[in-house]
């Protein structure tokens, strides 16, 4: 189990938080994801494509700075609504790459690199480069990962929940807003060390759980957290063994398969989103209690399902509340039966 040592690094985490923070020194050179981006200055405008990079924005008092987001999974959260009232959505799934340009953006915020990368589907980072508009991908869907391998990237080595931390840190770098950074990062360290405590001593050492994240038909095989990626990692935090061990960051893996592992416990997306039918979390619920396979599995005659926003399962600010949220379900099982 991990939790010793998660707690612990959160705790050194909130030590060195309490540092007084150094304005930014323009220009601003940061290496991010294999490439070399320089600001003269903190944008004045800024586009986001993804929700976590949005959120991570609004939770540092950015929402003034964006004048358009794109690829949501589900609603904003309440305490942004006042931010995020009168900021175009240019789309909600991948937007394209003339509606970004066209805000006039000095600052993309990426949150996957399939989006913006190599082969990305929006563009690449020299697309961007070439007009002269910085971006920034978030560190935890490029560091030790590669995106060309699976459909949403294959992990080379498992997440680290540091990435997120140095997403938001370096977020407040290039717009100098340091001191909000640190305030963030100490809250967030403190919600990961609360969710440890949650589970301390509860006995899940011998405890299971399979995510689902979505499925682009019922009747075929789901979309299911990889054993590398961020699902996994709040899994282990919490002493939980993830039944899936692709490295792949959401593979394709059969009913029947999962059903043989049998899971302890199953953790499916909730999303406010509708590709695919499986996006309703309510149809997840239906399969799994109509399917001849899936309803003999013990998760689902014991009711061990526990429902996550799918931005809880993304490496985001929500990943900290969803950590508590199954760190709190998790408690409140009765796993004799």
């Amino acid at each position: 189990m991990l939790l010793p040592r998660v707690v612990a690094l959160a705790t050194g985490l909130g030590l060195c938080s309490v540092a007084q923070a150094a304005p930014t020194q323009y220009p601003l050179t940061l290496q991010n994801c294999g490439s070399t981006q320089t600001f003269a200055h903190a944008p004045a405008r800024a586009v986001t494509i993804g929700q976590a990079g949005t959120e991570m924005l609004f939770a540092l008092g950015l929402g003034d700075k964006l004048v358009g987001t794109s690829l949501w999974f589900n609603d904003v959260l309440p305490q942004y609504q006042a931010q995020n009232a009168g900021i175009e959505r240019l789309a909600d799934n991948e937007p394209s790459f003339e509606s970004v340009i066209g805000k006039r953006p000095e600052l993309v915020a990426v949150e996957l690199e399939w989006v913006v990368g190599p082969q990305g589907v929006v563009a690449t980072r020299e697309q961007f480069d070439e007009l002269k508009i910085a971006t920034y991908l978030m560190p935890s869907d490029c560091e030790s990962k590669d995106n060309l391998v699976g459909a949403d990237g294959t992990r080379l080595a498992p997440f680290r929940i540091d990435s997120i931390y140095q997403s938001i840190t370096q977020l407040a770098q290039i717009f100098d807003v340091q001191e909000r950074a640190q305030q963030l990062n100490a809250q967030l360290q403190a919600s990961l060390a609360k969710s440890v405590a949650t589970v301390q001593n509860k006995d899940l050492k011998d405890t299971s759980a399979l995510v689902w994240f979505s499925s682009a038909s019922l009747d075929i095989d789901p979309y299911v957290a990889g054993h590398k990626g961020i699902p996994d990692f709040m899994l282990n935090t919490l002493g939980v063994r993830n039944v899936v061990e692709s490295d792949e960051e959401w593979p394709s893996v059969g009913w029947e398969t999962i059903a043989k592992a049998n899971p302890t416990f199953l953790v499916i997306a909730r999303m406010d989103r509708r590709r695919f039918p499986a996006d309703d979390y309510q149809k997840k619920l239906e399969f799994l209690r109509s399917d001849p396979v899936t309803r003999n599995m013990d998760a689902v005659k014991h009711n061990r399902i526990i429902v996550l926003d799918a931005m809880a399962l993304q490496a985001s600010v929500r990943m900290f509340e969803g950590l508590e949220t199954l760190a709190t379900a998790l408690n409140s099982y009765d796993l004799a039966q």
